[in-house]
């Protein structure tokens, strides 16, 4: 599964932790650009980890939740989450 090695992938799929959110709430919540955010999206969704949902309204609304097989993940991704509190230094300087 080297999905998961590639940038963005985890992050996306921590955001997605908090339930099904819309392309634009992800796009908004993490500094990748929107190419990139659609090629993990259905990387994810083709590996399973993530259900794409699409609603017969006007516009149509489309949203991504993670999959039984994605929500698996999370106590990996919460470790990971923690461990990074402890030994990732942020450098917020621009």
């Amino acid at each position: 599964m080297q999905l998961l090695g590639k940038r963005w992938t985890v992050l996306i799929l921590y955001q997605l932790l908090s339930g099904p959110q819309r392309f634009s709430e992800i796009e908004s919540a993490l500094p990748v650009s929107g190419r990139l955010l659609s090629e993990r999206l259905k990387e994810l969704e083709e590996e399973g980890l993530v259900n794409r949902q699409i609603y017969a309204e006007v516009p149509i609304r489309v949203e991504y939740s993670l999959t039984e097989k994605g929500n698996a993940l999370e106590p990996i991704i919460r470790g990971i989450q923690k461990w990074s509190e402890v030994w990732v230094e942020v450098n917020l300087a621009p």
